[in-house]
């Protein structure tokens, strides 16, 4: 069947109404000037309303156009087919598509281009195809095979793409910075690098190299496979950069965890003058979050407000997330109250907040309010509110959620779940239980599975068991430092030299090095960070001295409340005494106003000696001590911490 009668069958099927019967007002004479004339005014409100991305009136507006006695041309149907691409309509497009041949417009190459990209971006790739091979202009113009590759990488079918881009280039026709804007996308994943790689070097060969769009889409790639280096290069070499080309480098380097370089290119692009923009705004927010930065994320707050980007909805969950990841629960629960209005995200983002500061009963009001609101619940959410149960002892009520996310809510809970539950089973000290709900999954547990069972182990010094989490979390991830070290301070505390030895051997036999801590406090608008034993500080003699002082002070208490509080994940190799925690401590203490909070980002979490001796110090002082480690915050006041040692 040609596609031509293919096309007319699906339109005698339709049941659309509206567009079914503007078919039975097309005529197939020729209209006079004045009518077509009157068209070309029809034509001008559908382009604006499209320009506009007033999709839905333009599609509207199309009846009104056939009902009139104007006949659509080929200035018509390309802003009445990106209006069904943009709204993924497929049906209507589909009948448009039969308008299109019921009035000749179906070898004008725009139309063609138009109907292709309208298929591809409704999923019906095939359909696209087949109108591309029954053409016989759109094999020789650039502008078809363009929406055919794009189409292809827009559903995920970089090969295809791929065929089509070799046999355009065989057949000698031109490639243009629309065809690379369509190609490289599908290379945003390290496995297509290579080939992101070789359309670098044709761009350069074709002189496309300028082009600004074509360069903000290389940069894009090169981040999004991770390799940041290279991309930096390519930015640094730009001669021109918009600001799509600042965000695209910022967002790279926040997507890859390089929050302090994100911090440096966001100074250096207000420096050159450039306005920063929501998106701009929502990566440095994030980098702030991870850093610890509250000042600076004060400083973007206000920036926000002033260019008037104060309702923007992404900026506010990113501020929320911001604070509550600085230690400022009350900023953050602020922000959340003030929204007009609140998405799931939003949700999200207090409930994850108070739970890794450990208010669990507080988290637990919130996801209740929420569904109270009538918001549905994603897997998400559940993540948070479980973690939140954990840290907090809320045994029974994250296994009572984890219950009903798939009775209730029908979601099937994944393996980030299970090991959410395991650890709140472990921190219980249930640990049969957590082992047999891991012999329960559907699914074969992952690294994290076993890896939460393995930190139970190591809570309740359960060596059999932890024995066991350890084969199976080793064969799943081999290089990840962190299960060696909890298998080896296991070890240590039950006196098991022998088993620390092993540990040691296996170590050494891969070449793993364990990640050295460090720590990191804010002050005067810098980042500070210290390594455990660090002498490279300018402040270091007064930090040192600072910190034998502290012990001095500490040492009586210690020795009257010293108990056998676990050294977790403790930094093998280097005194307790100079833990990178302490010198953070002491930097700030010197340079800080009595009385202020000092917030503390640790990459490790702390160890059971340092956070005995920042308890004491806390009462010495009369200061407020919140340190954020690898798994929740622990706000240290007057000799006690929020966690109740139980982290």
């Amino acid at each position: 069947m040609t596609s031509e009668r293919m096309y007319m069958k699906t339109m005698s099927r339709s049941t659309n109404s509206l567009y079914y019967s503007s078919i039975a007002n097309l005529r197939s004479n020729t209209y006079s000037s004045s009518i077509n004339s009157s068209c070309s005014s029809w034509n001008t409100q559908l382009r604006e309303l499209a320009k506009q991305g007033q999709y839905q009136k333009a599609l509207n507006l199309y009846p009104q156009l056939v009902s009139s006695g104007a006949s659509p041309n080929a200035f018509t149907f390309p802003f009445a087919l990106k209006s069904c691409a943009a709204l993924c309509l497929p049906v209507p497009g589909q009948q448009l598509h039969a308008h299109v041949i019921r009035t000749g417009c179906h070898s004008e190459p725009f139309v063609q281009t138009a109907l292709m990209s309208m298929y591809c971006k409704c999923s019906l790739v095939e359909n696209a195809r087949k109108l591309f091979d029954e053409s016989p202009y759109a094999r020789t113009l650039t502008v078809c095979y363009n929406a055919l590759i794009a189409g292809y990488t827009h559903n995920f079918e970089l090969c295809n793409a791929v065929l089509l881009f070799c046999k355009m280039r065989l057949l000698d026709v031109s490639v243009n910075s629309v065809t690379m804007l369509g190609l490289i996308p599908g290379c945003t994943v390290p496995l297509h690098l290579g080939f992101g790689m070789s359309l670098h070097c044709l761009n350069v060969k074709c002189g496309l190299d300028g082009d600004m769009s074509v360069g903000n889409c290389l940069l894009t790639m090169y981040v999004r496979c991770g390799s940041v280096c290279s991309g930096r290069k390519f930015f640094d070499d730009m001669h021109e950069k918009g600001l799509i080309t600042w965000n695209a480098m910022i967002s790279g380097y926040a997507q890859n965890g390089h929050a302090s370089l994100v911090l440096d290119l966001y100074r250096e692009m207000e420096l050159k003058g450039m306005s920063p923009d929501p998106v701009t705004f929502v990566a440095v927010l994030s980098s702030c979050a991870n850093l610890g930065a509250s000042k600076i994320g004060t400083e973007v707050e206000q920036k926000i407000k002033r260019r008037g980007f104060g309702y923007n909805l992404f900026l506010q969950n990113a501020l929320i997330n911001m604070y509550a990841r600085c230690g400022n629960l009350v900023r953050a629960h602020t922000i959340f109250n003030d929204m007009p209005e609140k998405n799931l995200v939003s949700w999200t983002a207090i409930i994850g907040g108070y739970g890794i500061h450990g208010h669990g009963e507080n988290a637990v009001q919130l996801f209740d309010q929420m569904i109270d609101a009538g918001i549905q619940p994603d897997k998400t959410v559940f993540v948070s509110i479980l973690s939140a149960c954990s840290h907090a002892g809320l045994t029974d009520r994250g296994l009572k959620y984890f219950d009903s996310m798939e009775k209730k809510y029908g979601l099937q809970p994944g393996s980030e779940h299970y090991s959410c539950v395991v650890d709140l089973l472990g921190r219980a000290g249930r640990l049969k239980e957590a082992l047999g709900l891991i012999e329960s999954m559907p699914d074969k547990p992952d690294g994290a599975v076993w890896g939460a069972l393995l930190g139970a182990c190591k809570i309740h010094r359960d060596v059999e068991l932890a024995e066991l989490a350890f084969e199976r979390v080793i064969e799943l991830e081999p290089t990840n430092i962190g299960y060696y070290v909890l298998l080896s301070n296991l070890y240590s505390e039950t006196k098991n030299m022998e088993g620390i030895l092993k540990v040691r051997v296996m170590m050494r036999e891969r070449k793993l090095r364990k990640d050295p801590g460090f720590s990191s406090v804010e002050y005067s608008g810098r980042t500070h960070l210290f390594m455990a034993g660090d002498r490279s500080h300018p402040q270091t003699e007064g930090i040192y001295a600072m910190l034998y002082r502290l012990e001095d002070l500490t040492k009586e208490a210690n020795e009257s409340e010293k108990n056998d509080e676990d050294g977790r994940n403790s930094e093998l190799g280097n005194n307790t005494r100079v833990h990178s925690e302490r010198l953070a401590i002491a930097f700030a203490l010197m340079n800080t106003a009595l009385g202020s909070q000092i917030l503390v980002t640790k990459n490790l979490r702390v160890c059971g000696d340092c956070h005995v001796f920042i308890k004491l110090v806390s009462k010495i002082v009369d200061r407020q001590f919140v340190i954020r480690d690898a798994t929740r915050f622990h706000h240290f006041q007057n000799g006690v911490c929020s966690c109740n040692d139980y982290w």
